[in-house]
């Protein structure tokens, strides 16, 4: 009986335990509160810290001249973003660090390809440099002379919670002789872990 009872005491412990994300997400516990900023959408509109409130928010860097990376990536988000929007209030933010060459109407065409509800976002560096360190992630410009310059950027996605702050990082995978790309399953599981776990 005493051995009964210390397998019930051992399931309702175990039972207990929050679910862990997979080893390709960074978990923060305690959410990462963002610095303000100033961005502007695909339509010119301006957009603060203050439009990631109430709802979860994805958020991934690149540039419209990006030759893998990410149309890859937003590919594989319009895929995560319909699995996920009618159980959550979800955003998706593409944020070009490319100011140069991605005006207003260049990110209006490429993110319309993907899916018209995501937001295309972008501003001077003074702006965008701070934002992306606050988020944990990087880019980089190369400093060429060429039109067809590359930019370095995280392949990572940043999860923002409904509070506006930084809730998890879904980091991609790097494997042998391919492009590092976020794996969508796994964000669908992790993100319902980090929002089962999310509390105002």
């Amino acid at each position: 009986m005493r051995a009964c009872w210390a397998a019930i005491l051992m399931f309702l412990v175990s039972c207990s335990e929050p679910v862990e994300v997979s080893e390709h997400t960074l978990h923060y516990q305690q959410a990462k509160v963002l610095s303000n900023f100033e961005l502007y959408d695909q339509n010119s509109n301006l957009v603060t810290e203050q439009a990631l409130m109430g709802q979860w928010t994805l958020v991934f860097l690149g540039y419209t001249h990006c030759p893998d990376i990410c149309p890859m990536t937003l590919a594989k988000l319009t895929n995560v973003y319909e699995q996920l929007k009618s159980f959550y209030p979800i955003d998706v933010w593409f944020i070009s660090v490319d100011p140069k060459r991605d005006d207003v109407q260049k990110r209006k065409a490429y993110i319309d390809y993907f899916n018209g509800d995501f937001k295309a976002l972008s501003n001077d560096h003074v702006q965008l440099f701070p934002l992306v360190r606050n988020m944990g992630l990087i880019y980089a410009i190369n400093n060429s002379d060429s039109k067809d310059y590359y930019v370095d950027h995280s392949a990572s996605v940043a999860l923002i919670n409904p509070s506006g702050a930084l809730s998890a990082i879904f980091k991609a995978q790097f494997l042998p002789n391919e492009v590092p790309l976020i794996n969508s399953d796994l964000i669908v599981e992790d993100f319902k872990i980090v929002a089962s776990q999310y509390a105002e």
